[in-house]
This record gives C-alpha cells, sequence and structure tokens, in this order.
C-alpha cells in the first residue's frame, strides 16, 4: 500500500496541513510528522546540536499525528533515517498560506522539507496557497488547493521523478471553477522590499527587525509569479544542484595565478 508522509513549516496544527492529510489518504496510508511550531522562513535546517524530540498529538479530525521539536527538514529526515518503521513512497510537504515563488524557494520551510526528501531519494512535492489574507489564516479555504494536490500528486505517483529534482507547486487563491489549468514553469524573479528597523529596549539597548512591505514579482509568461498573476497553477521542477553549469568554462578562463603551496608552519618550540 502507498505510503505518504505529510508534513509542513506551519506547525502540526496547522489547518493547511490538515487539509493534505486528508487529501492524500485516499492514496494509500498517511503519516504526518511536523513541527510542534511554526518554523516559517527557516530554511533549510538540520539539526545537530541538541537531541530532537518527538510527541504523539491528535489532528483536528481527530486522526493520530507525530509532532517535532526539530525543522522541517528535521521531520523528514526523522522519518527516513527509520522512526518511520514503513518505507515511505511520497513526501509532501504544506499546503502553506503563502506562495513560494521565485528566490522563496531558499527560505521556504515548505520547500526545503521537500528537498529533504528528494535527498533521501524519496519522490518530494511542496505545495503552497497563493493567499493574501495575513491576519485570519484560520479562516482560509483550503479545498481548492488540497484538490489541485491530489491530482499533482497521482501523477508524481504514476510517474515518478528523476532524482534529485522536487516540485513546488502554487496555486491560486480562488475557487476551484475560477482556476484556469496547470501550468510546468521557471523560477521568476522575486522582488523584496525589505529595510532595517531599529528599536530600543526598556533599557536602551538596540535591536532589529527586518521588516518592509511585503515581496512583490515580475509576471513574466512561463514563470511561477506570472502563472499566478493569471489564475493558474504553477508547477515547477527544481533540481538540487545548484552548479551553474553555463559559467564553468568562463570561470575556468580567469587569470589565475599559478598554484604555489604554503609551506607547512614550522614546529612551536
Amino acid at each position: 500500500m502507498t505510503h505518504i508522509l505529510v508534513t509542513n513549516d506551519d506547525g502540526v496544527t496547522a489547518p493547511g496541513l490538515l487539509a493534505l492529510a486528508q487529501a492524500m489518504r485516499r492514496f494509500g496510508t498517511v503519516t504526518v510528522l511536523a513541527p510542534d511550531h511554526n518554523w516559517s522562513a527557516s530554511g533549510h535546517v538540520k539539526t545537530l546540536h541538541r537531541p530532537l524530540r518527538v510527541k504523539d498529538v491528535t489532528l483536528a479530525d481527530g486522526t493520530p499525528a507525530l509532532a517535532s521539536d526539530g525543522a522541517p527538514s528535521d521531520c523528514v529526515a526523522l522519518a527516513a533515517l527509520g522512526l518511520i518503521p514503513h518505507p515511505i513512497d511520497l513526501v509532501v510537504s504544506g499546503i502553506n498560506p503563502y506562495a513560494n515563488v521565485g528566490h522563496d524557494v531558499t527560505y521556504s520551510g515548505t520547500v526545503t522539507a521537500a528537498m529533504e526528501g528528494t535527498i533521501w531519494g524519496i519522490p518530494s512535492i511542496a505545495f503552497s496557497l497563493d493567499s493574501k489574507e495575513s491576519n485570519h489564516l484560520d479562516r482560509l479555504d483550503y479545498s481548492a488547493a488540497a484538490h489541485i494536490a491530489t491530482l499533482v500528486a497521482e501523477q508524481v505517483l504514476r510517474q515518478g521523478l528523476p532524482p534529485n529534482i522536487l516540485l513546488n507547486v502554487n496555486i491560486p487563491y480562488a475557487p476551484l471553477a475560477e482556476i484556469r489549468g496547470l501550468q510546468i514553469t521557471r523560477q521568476g524573479l522575486r522582488i523584496y522590499h525589505d529595510e532595517l528597523i531599529r528599536r530600543e529596549d526598556p533599557r536602551g539597548r538596540p535591536y532589529y527587525w527586518i521588516g518592509g512591505e511585503e515581496p512583490g514579482g515580475v509576471a513574466e509568461e512561463g514563470t511561477d509569479i506570472g502563472a499566478l498573476a493569471h489564475n493558474y497553477v504553477s508547477i515547477t521542477p527544481i533540481q538540487l544542484d545548484l552548479t551553474a553549469h553555463h559559467y564553468i568554462e568562463d570561470l575556468r578562463r580567469w587569470p589565475w595565478p599559478p598554484w604555489q603551496p604554503a609551506s607547512p608552519p614550522s614546529p612551536t618550540p
């Protein structure tokens, strides 16, 4: 029977995770192992400096799950290393309430959890919803996104994915009838408006926030940002190999100095 691991970066109680777990049950056995608190924008974390703890929890629909005090990628690693005794056929991460497009993939705990699954040789998908809501995330409607997740997961289970490739799926926040279809895309250009905000605590010591307006993006055709702008689901294949292969020969032509190995240090008297 197909075994699917569900995780996220918003925490095990997030409604998007519940919607995704429920949607995946149509394919077989679902195991939920997710962080016990929010790890948004955590990036690809591996916890090595302290022990990791895992506890049994119950989701809002009464089904069992596991929660870890580690990061999203820790959750996937724990499962792959044997905390979950049964082999995992698919890792799905999400459903994140905000889009993860362009350079966001390097920050996103949702995407990097799927990256961790790919590192372990398991087909993996990250799902994100392009919601503009910031104050009432518990009121978001995940039904359309959950349906899209089943369509994509079904194809991955049938077709498989090549080694070192994962799918980053971003879904418009709209009723299913208003979503125009699926597009296979590339990463677009995300534009950040970060600014440094300096404040002082009651003792006069400075502290800082990274603030600014919400990021934007260039809605170029063929990109994840462009697809969402026109109410299409964006499906972007992401590879773990970050090498800029097209630049290797240019780099080799730089005037590198002749190699002169340094002399070993003299012994200390």
